[in-house]
């Protein structure tokens, strides 16, 4: 087998996306020959080096393998939580033979559709800002509604960090009497916890979130929290990748 680079060889095993296998290389947490590499670009031969991951042997090249799961709220978007917390990796594991990670990320306390999958490529288009898949999430908030909120949530929102975030489609799926609302976000840049900034913007509390739909790909209505299913080939063509 022809030598390649070492990020490439982690993402075709399984291991992680390429920026994020780059990321473990450059922390020194990968060897080849018992010796740390922390060049990404380092060219090798993944038929005759043995290379280890967190001191970990990394096995073959895996067939791909993408999932569809629908993770509930308080469960990490983590292969490992430091702190003994329930991860997605819990929910699959002894039933799925590949090391699947989870592609891109759906905070702790969010539920919904979450990919997860041992394809590099596919990781990368889904996740890369270049590429701008919409997300699709249903919103229950809390606090008394009015058209002007609705005008700051459809506005140019600061991020705590100083970014200012372009504006969005929000839409009023429901009002309800106890001064809650139903709203349906469709984000493309998918900033960490954008929608709980929204609302605070807006001075609204939200309740819960759900991630309803990545591209053409919706959560199926028979899928309940923890469950998972392949993704077929027209699940793949609806996801545009």
């Amino acid at each position: 087998m022809a030598e390649e680079r070492l990020q490439n060889i982690l993402s075709h095993a399984g291991v992680a996306a390429r920026r994020r296998a780059a990321d473990m290389i450059a922390a020194g947490r990968v060897t080849v020959d018992g010796l740390v590499v922390d060049r990404p670009c380092e060219r090798v031969d993944p038929a005759q080096a043995r290379i280890c991951v967190d001191g970990e042997p990394v096995g073959a090249r895996e067939a791909k393998r993408t999932v569809m799961l629908y993770k509930p709220a308080g469960v990490l978007s983590s292969m490992h939580d430091p702190f003994g917390g329930r991860t997605v990796a819990d929910l699959v594991r002894g039933r799925i033979a590949e090391r699947l990670v989870p592609v891109g990320r759906l905070d702790k306390d969010s539920e919904g559709l979450l990919l997860m999958s041992n394809d590099g490529d596919l990781a990368l288009k889904l996740t890369h800002p270049r590429f701008a898949h919409e997300k699709t999430y249903v919103v229950k908030v809390a606090g008394r509604w009015s058209e002007e909120k609705l005008g700051v949530l459809r506005g140019r929102v600061r991020m705590p960090d100083g970014y200012e975030i372009r504006p969005v489609p929000v839409t009023v799926l429901r009002t309800m009497s106890d001064n809650t609302a139903l709203l349906e976000f469709r984000l493309r840049e998918g900033r960490k916890r954008q929608i709980r900034y929204m609302c605070s913007a807006a001075h609204l509390a939200v309740v819960s979130l759900k991630r309803v739909a990545i591209g053409g790909l919706k959560l199926p209505a028979d899928l309940r929290p923890g469950e998972w299913r392949d993704l077929s080939a027209g699940d793949l063509r609806r996801l545009g990748v």
